[in-house]
């Protein structure tokens, strides 16, 4: 019980942390893309790949102009070159961005120095590595709002493009950013007589803008992309606690009577958040912002204090002490609205802002003087959080059987959630059908749910088991599609036999790349779903779905089970676990 009350303590000295560092600067995270005169090294924004390696490669090329870019794709097909692009940001948890040996990296940090906004027409075109935050603030200045991005801002124009990302709403053209291009450019191989490079244009109309909106950077460069905009307008948001027994029955109204609707549910804690989130006219009252606390920054100490928390829980196998600390997490959540400010903090419900303010945050990745103390709690450069997420994308039609599942698999002891509701629980968004070859073919539900991850590759987590079982009812039972830049490699298992428009994304490559240029051995496992990895340990994070004790770890005590609910699961449970539940 001391453990447990110094728990307790612990999370109340890192609300009060959050509350005061609002006028703190922040230390912004490192360049995942780190260079010497000899060599380059890339990461994702978490500072490690799934399967712990590293990706090597030689100088990159930073090009700043249109001209650049293709001059660099040019030199890269003249010299048998294969080609990968990086941003600035690298959010993708798959290794899309990783090259083979022989390979040329561009990087589109650099390339950012051009936003036009077209305010009669209504669109904006921008470079492929401009900022979201530095693309909202240009609309935004015009008068007009971007309708649809993702909840984070730390991505570039071409990485969101490129991956699916999204934000949430059935309404208009929907909540997934692709949706909203009217226009790009790519910069792809050509033939000699030509320069062995050209830019082409894709508008509205062009057959091949639906393969290239979702492109997952394997059939050109990005160079430029124009959005549809909106008249200015602000967005109401309140969020209402209650229990979550009609979580089933009452998603599918929620994201139809609110545009910009999202639900948060807490299984452990037997609670679900409903937002209520919708557009009101620009004068409106309130100049609220959305300044969600997992994206804020916090001290280096308490996030390093909460990580050794975590581990020493994960460590002893204190179950309860999760529970414990999750129940904290949501209490304070609660009180302060998750981030919601009406102005320089949380009074009330509704908060009403601008859409720039409120559709999408990151306010840990921006400083004008940084400070050594405070950062994003998951900065690889400090031993704070480190966490996997699991992205899966199902149809409306099929989300209620799911939850019922992971309800039933709840409901045989709750406590195995609370590693899960400690961040942010399960996150359920909407998306609207797509045109997009590899976007939803349907409207669709997209769950998000992040957890532990080990510093030892080799070392189980605690319940272990219940979140692979969740991850497997979804892919394999449910038949989810995994979110292109966010899963763990067991999601994309078949991945290509999801889509009914693969086959046409296949064929605008083979029109577009016919060399295979920007192909590689990561995109191709994640891309045609392979599964490769049957190593010691390669269930532990998601390289394998285990077939034998030894994809588990047999020596700790975890060994390869059938699932609890979903019989044809197949995950790594410890043993004491085992025998508590055929008791």
């Amino acid at each position: 019980m001391a453990l447990l009350r110094w728990l307790h303590c612990l999370f109340l000295i890192f609300s009060i942390w959050v509350s005061t560092l609002a006028t703190t600067q922040p230390m912004p995270p490192p360049p995942p893309l780190r260079c010497n005169q000899t060599h380059c090294t890339l990461s994702n924004s978490y500072g490690i790949w799934g399967d712990r390696t590293t990706c090597h490669f030689p100088p990159t090329v930073f090009p700043t102009t249109e001209e650049e870019l293709r001059q660099a794709v040019a030199n890269a097909t003249r010299n048998n070159l294969k080609i990968k692009v990086v941003t600035k940001f690298s959010h993708s948890i798959p290794k899309l961005a990783c090259p083979d040996s022989i390979s040329m990296v561009i990087s589109t940090e650099n390339y950012n120095s051009k936003i036009n906004v077209d305010a009669q027409n209504l669109a904006v075109t921008a470079d492929s590595g401009v900022g979201l935050r530095d693309l909202i603030d240009a609309v935004e200045e015009k008068g007009l709002s971007l309708a649809a991005a993702p909840y984070w801002e730390g991505v570039s124009v071409g990485g969101m493009i490129s991956s699916g990302a999204h934000g949430s709403s059935w309404w208009g053209n929907g909540g997934a950013v692709h949706d909203h291009v009217v226009g790009l450019s790519l910069v792809v191989p050509a033939k000699e007589s030509q320069g062995f490079a050209k830019v082409i244009r894709l508008g509205a109309q062009h057959p091949l803008l639906n393969a290239a909106k979702i492109s997952l950077g394997i059939l050109g460069v990005i160079s430029k992309v124009t959005f549809a905009l909106e008249r200015g307008f602000k967005r109401s948001i309140a969020y209402n606690f209650t229990d979550d027994s009609a979580i089933e029955n009452e998603f599918l109204d929620h994201g139809r009577k609110h545009e910009f609707a999202d639900i948060a549910w807490y299984p452990s804690r037997h609670t679900a958040i409903y937002r209520y989130d919708g557009r009101v006219p620009l004068n409106a009252t309130g100049d609220g912002v959305n300044d969600f606390l997992g994206f804020q920054s916090n001290s280096i100490l308490v996030s390093e204090s909460i990580r050794a928390a975590e581990k020493t829980l994960e460590n002893t196998r204190n179950v309860k002490g999760k529970c414990t600390l999750a129940s904290s997490c949501l209490a304070y959540k609660k009180l302060v609205a998750n981030g919601l400010k009406n102005n320089i903090m949380f009074t009330g419900y509704p908060v009403v802002g601008r859409q720039g303010k409120m559709q999408t945050s990151g306010s840990c990745l921006y400083s004008p003087s940084a400070r050594i103390d405070t950062s994003c709690s998951w900065d690889p450069r400090i031993k704070g959080l480190f966490f996997y997420e699991s992205t899966a994308i199902f149809p409306a039609s099929k989300f209620a059987d799911f939850v019922l599942d992971v309800k039933s698999l709840r409901d045989l002891n709750p406590e195995n959630f609370c590693g899960v509701d400690i961040y942010n629980g399960f996150l359920i968004r909407f998306i609207k059908a797509s045109k997009a070859y590899l976007g939803q073919s349907e409207d669709s539900v997209v769950v998000d749910f992040n957890y532990y991850r080990s510093n030892d590759p080799l070392s189980p987590r605690l319940n272990q088991d219940v979140l692979e079982e969740v991850e497997q009812m979804a892919f394999f039972k449910h038949g989810a599609k995994p979110h292109w830049a966010k899963n763990r490699n067991l999601a994309f298992l078949d991945v290509h036999n999801k889509y009914p428009n693969f086959s046409k994304f296949l064929a605008a490559k083979k029109q577009l790349d016919p060399l295979n240029v920007f192909s590689s051995e990561w995109s191709d496992e994640i891309l045609f779903g392979k599964d490769v990895n049957r190593e010691n340990g390669c269930a532990l994070e998601g390289q394998c779905v285990c077939s034998e004790d030894r994809h588990c770890s047999p020596e700790r005590g975890y060994f390869c089970h059938p699932g609890l609910v979903y019989k044809e699961a197949r995950v790594c449970r410890h043993r004491a676990n085992d025998a508590s539940s055929e008791a």
